[in-house]
């Protein structure tokens, strides 16, 4: 048994704490907002008021939050967590911040501490059911002290050192996001020629979209179109001047999204009727 905090309990970081809770780790959550935190009271965590608290004893705390600006706030804000932390803890950054941030928090760490980032691919129903995709990068020591935790979680994969885990989830939500605007120009052009949109999308299953196409049809999963677009934002600074056309145009196709807070299977239409 592990004791361990999660900073952050949305959907994805709930449904973390519940998973390590039903591998028999003793866990304390934090959430900005209390009232997402109380049903993981219910379910055997413990609660703590300020992400110091949660910290204070904890040999493993996962941050699971928006963005790098959250992730600073909670780990170095009043009652940041970072500080509270005991010698020889790891804190395990799970959110999709980019490798610069992540650098950015291991330089602010104490020296006693420890950092692996560690974001995942999957959705919230592949969380609570153990079949993440988790993406380390950190010391071997660290993440080989971090993985049973993570383990229970999903397959862990180290990716290298510190910030690669980071790296390698920019670049695969980077090719999902550009994969989906793909598939609702490729749907586009079959109602232009008169292909019935449910048709086009049944041979596309077994070509090269055929994977895009599984995640846009997922229905359990948590990617709103605001973090997608976040994420997007995390590539192009990473890119700089460098051309790369289809990921400005996919990030164009996110702003004239109605709603940013839908999943971004919104962004394609896939009525078969």
């Amino acid at each position: 048994m592990t004791k361990i905090a999660v900073l952050g309990t949305g959907r994805m970081g709930a449904s973390i704490a519940l998973r390590l809770l039903d591998a028999g780790h003793q866990v304390t959550v934090w959430n900005r907002t209390a009232a997402r935190a109380a049903p993981l009271g219910q379910a055997g965590a413990d609660v703590a008021r300020t992400p110091a608290g949660a910290a204070r004893d904890a040999e493993v705390a996962i941050t699971m939050l928006t963005d790098a600006a959250a992730a600073e706030a909670v780990l170095f804000g009043p009652d940041g967590a970072a500080p509270a932390l005991p010698p020889g803890a790891c804190l395990v950054e799970m959110s999709t911040i980019g490798p610069a941030a992540v650098h950015a928090l291991a330089a602010r760490l104490p020296a006693t501490v420890d950092l692996v980032d560690a974001p995942v691919g999957g959705s919230v129903a592949a969380a609570r059911a153990g079949r993440l995709r988790v993406l380390a990068g950190g010391t071997d020591a660290a993440v080989a002290r971090v993985t049973p935790v993570l383990a229970a979680l999903g397959a862990v994969r180290h990716c290298g050192g510190t910030g690669s885990g980071a790296a390698l989830k920019l670049v695969l939500n980077t090719a999902l996001l550009v994969a989906l605007g793909g598939l609702a120009d490729t749907l586009a052009v079959a109602r232009a020629v008169g292909v019935d949109p449910a048709a086009a999308l049944d041979a596309l299953a077994g070509g090269p979209l055929g994977g895009v196409l599984g995640r846009a049809a997922a229905r359990d999963a948590d990617f709103p179109v605001a973090l997608a677009g976040k994420d997007l934002d995390l590539a192009r600074a990473a890119l700089g001047a460098t051309a790369a056309p289809l990921v400005r145009a996919t990030r164009t196709v996110l702003d004239a999204a109605p709603d940013p807070t839908t999943d971004i299977a919104t962004l394609v239409s896939l009525e078969r009727s």
